[in-house]
């Protein structure tokens, strides 16, 4: 059933609301989170799972929440792009002012759901909507600094859920929270460059040097190595609670010189087609990384 000016179908409402909350987006942040609490909790057989479907359900209202709030913002900008002018804000399906209602309630139902699991959780998430809506927002048609801001609320959701899980935010945390910083660097700086061209058009900074040259493919390469070092810290016995095996080191490792690979062809070739690739690579990176750090928990 389609949907027209004056019918609002149960299908179009659906699908504009993943597409407002950038359902895709949401999940694998999610995820993130989940692997975060699954590091965090001392025993697997007393898993506290209401505990875990608050994490699961007031991440994704916080993530959500921000991305609405971003899209309200930069409907204007969105729509001269082709990647986002199809949006609901943008492309006028929806008005501001719904979109503004719906992020307004995901926040007050992200932070309560997360406050009920413990404050400090409620804290940061509150913290990653102010950071990505109200600085990283604004600053991207001024600065490729920009990435640098937005790399902080980015990296909250896998130290989020060790939060979440304890109550604490020591050193445990913090190794997560910087393994997932430095990540965001390769990540948008590969989407940066293949998406040049669309950025370009609403005025959008994301390469620190502006260009698609060797000096953002430099970068891409040492924020690359700097996230492989932040990976294996937990096996060195300088991270509290959080360890991995010398074996699920060795996994991480090679996983991190795929990636570094990848890194490498984009600065040897400097195309569309090898910073996608180097995009792909890192989606999958950081999946598997939660996934060896997490089954070695469970096999230890």
């Amino acid at each position: 059933m389609s949907s027209t000016p004056n019918t609002i179908s149960i299908k179009s409402i659906y699908t504009d609301f993943k597409a407002i909350t950038k359902a895709g987006l949401a999940i694998s942040v999610v995820f993130s989170s989940i692997a975060g609490f699954l590091l965090g909790v001392s025993d697997f057989h007393s898993l506290h799972w209401i505990i875990l479907l608050k994490l699961a359900v007031g991440g994704y209202c916080m993530v959500g929440a921000s991305n609405a709030y971003n899209q309200v913002i930069e409907k204007d900008l969105d729509a001269l792009m082709d990647r986002t002018k199809n949006r609901p804000v943008a492309s006028g399906r929806m008005k501001s002012n719904a979109a503004l209602v719906v992020a307004s309630i995901l926040t007050v139902v992200g932070i309560v759901l997360l406050y009920t699991i413990n404050p400090k959780t409620a804290m940061f998430g509150a913290i990653s909507i102010f950071l990505y809506t109200s600085i990283y927002t604004p600053l991207k048609t001024v600065t490729s600094l920009s990435v640098f801001v937005g790399a902080f609320p980015g990296a909250i959701p896998f130290m989020l859920g060790w939060v979440a899980a304890t109550g604490n935010f020591g050193i445990e945390a913090g190794t997560l929270f910087l393994i997932q910083f430095f990540w965001q660097f390769p990540h948008f700086w590969a989407i940066g460059w293949f998406l040049y061209e669309d950025y370009e058009k609403a005025g959008f900074f994301m390469l620190p040097t502006g260009k698609k040259d060797k000096g953002t493919a430099l970068q891409i390469i040492l924020y690359t190595i700097w996230l492989i070092v932040a990976s294996l810290l937990p096996s060195l016995g300088f991270t509290g609670q959080l360890f991995i095996s010398p074996v699920a080191a060795v996994l991480v490792f090679l996983l991190g010189l795929w990636m570094l690979f990848y890194s490498v062809k984009l600065y040897q070739l400097r195309t569309a087609k090898a910073a996608r690739t180097l995009m792909l690579v890192s989606v999958s990176y950081i999946t598997l990384l939660q996934l060896i750090y997490i089954f070695d928990k469970i096999l230890r």
